[in-house]
């Protein structure tokens, strides 16, 4: 009878040695080989699948060597800012394919077909899997998919409307004149002075983010800000890397981080959450901030329907504040700092830009009709967005077979559309593509773009970024403010290096001379 038993378990052991070992088989290589003769068939370029890392290595050289390289101020800057699209592109021609692990990833260049993935979100949808600890990082709105976005996204509306931005512009007038006193005290002694901008337009979103979400708990906000930066910094590398099963337990100094932060992060949000919640059980007002506005918002959905299930849950509330910091704090420093960075080598436009601001208001404080009618400081901001998107590209996946345009792709690939990419083509903007000319956009975006889906900073479709108008409210406010006090150029000591790290940033800073008016 034992004997028995000993031939069924060996039979068992050998069955799951065998199926384990096909599964894996399959996932290293006859997965992969089957994907790319489909890509090839539809006219897709790459190199040969190679097992286990596929392009890994290679893109981490270029990388490196990307952060380490240095630039003039005129040269092309795609290699540097986005060293994966530019690998792909250079090597392979816009219709390209680079291995991730064992994983193709296609890049759509077509504006035709980035319209489509754009606007079919249910068929295109956030990449899954990888590290599953980067998923600790945030999730909330920008990764929700299907139904659950739609309901995430209905009871976030009304924190964006224009009338809910125009009550949160004190609390960006607020942060903004904290940094104008710090640096009138810096330039008014001499006249003039130099200044690194970056940090200082760093602390400005990140206040901004603070006041406007959480309000009275503006200093416990800007303490999970802190936290939730350090976590970006962690959690970036994973994305580059192949993960295999189980890693994510290895007790590695960065994996315990990573979740203390997680768990440190999730503990602060949801006190101030429940505090919230107690106070408006006890009929208290309802502060009118970002976290304000979404827990009424979620109480009538809930009270509508008569059911908890239309509503959100605290988690998610908890990753929607997540959310609110990292992509409200780093699309708008990006955009600001490039902008002062631009307008301080192109002061032809930035008189332009002062002029216009203080004919529209003297030495005043900025109001929200007033910045909506600052024509020529929307074009820059717009160009600015154009040659420095925050983000350099949009990811996308498909888990079945689908069609796009006459293109068929197979279920399982990665889809990456390269923001920065199609902002620089010169097919599509014109032999000075690569120049900064805000006028290009004198006549509004449709007409600039020509209708086309060759120009989304901020997305496009119906998953555009909720917070679009809150940043570029936010940016107008602070470039008026600065204009209005001070000229300004670059600084003998600035290095030209733009780099992605979440976001496009100057790896170097941004000394400029600031002056007096």
């Amino acid at each position: 009878m034992e004997l028995e038993m000993n031939k069924v378990i060996a039979s068992l052991c050998v069955v799951l040695f065998v199926f384990t070992g096909w599964r894996t088989f399959n996932w290293l290589w006859l997965r992969p080989k089957k994907l790319e003769k489909i890509l090839r068939k539809q006219g897709f370029n790459g190199n040969s699948y190679r097992i286990l890392y596929g392009d890994l290595k290679d893109l981490a050289a270029a990388k490196f060597r990307a952060k380490t390289s240095s630039i003039g101020l005129s040269d092309d800057f795609l290699y540097r800012a986005a060293p994966t699209v530019y690998t792909a592109i250079h090597n392979h021609g816009k219709k390209a394919f680079l291995w991730l692990g064992p994983k193709p990833l296609v890049y759509i260049t077509e504006p035709d077909q980035i319209k489509e993935v754009l606007n079919k979100f249910y068929n295109f949808q956030k990449p899954r899997g990888g590290n599953p600890l980067s998923e600790l990082l945030v999730t909330g709105l920008i990764d929700a998919d299907g139904d659950r976005w739609t309901k995430h996204r209905r009871i976030i509306n009304p924190a964006f409307h224009v009338e809910k931005l125009k009550n949160m512009l004190p609390a960006f007038y607020l942060s903004c004149n904290d940094i104008m006193k710090k640096w009138e005290e810096m330039v008014y002694a001499k006249g003039q002075c130099e200044v690194d901008v970056w940090p200082y337009i760093d602390t400005y979103t990140s206040d901004v983010i603070s006041r406007t979400a959480f309000g009275s708990s503006y200093t416990e906000g800007s303490k999970i800000f802190e936290l939730q930066k350090e976590q970006s910094e962690l959690v970036m590398p994973l994305s580059q890397s192949v993960y295999l099963p189980g890693m994510r337990f290895l007790p590695t100094k960065r994996n315990k981080r990573i979740k203390e932060i997680h768990n440190e992060v999730r503990n602060a949000l949801r006190s101030i959450i429940n505090k919230r919640l107690k106070a408006m059980e006890a009929g208290e007002c309802i502060q009118d901030d970002l976290l304000g506005i979404l827990l009424q918002s979620n109480s009538e959905e809930i009270k509508a329907n008569k059911n908890m299930k239309f509503g959100m849950s605290v988690d998610d509330i908890i990753e929607e504040c997540k959310l609110f910091y990292l992509a409200g704090q780093e699309t708008t420093s990006t955009l600001l700092v490039w902008t002062m960075i631009l307008l301080s080598q192109h002061t032809d436009w930035q008189e332009r830009a002062r002029e216009e601001v203080l004919q529209a208001f003297g030495k005043k404080t900025p109001d929200i009709e007033g910045l909506n009618r600052l024509k020529v400081l929307n074009m820059i901001l717009l160009e600015t967005l154009r040659l420095y998107p925050a983000g350099v590209v949009l990811g996308r996946s498909i888990s079945k077979d689908t069609k796009l345009g006459d293109t068929f792709l197979p279920g399982g690939i990665l889809l990456h559309l390269p923001v920065i990419l199609m902002h620089h083509d010169k097919e599509i903007w014109g032999d000075d593509a690569k120049e900064f000319k805000p006028e290009r956009f004198s006549e509004g975006v449709l007409k600039a773009t020509k209708g086309k889906a060759v120009f989304f900073p901020f997305s496009m479709g119906p998953r555009v970024c909720i917070g679009q108008n809150f940043a570029m409210l936010e940016s107008k406010l602070a470039i008026a403010m600065i204009l209005q006090r001070f000229s300004f150029v670059l600084s003998p000591s600035y290095t030209h290096a733009p780099y992605t790290i979440v976001t496009l940033h100057p790896q170097y800073g941004a000394p400029l001379t600031l002056k007096a008016l």
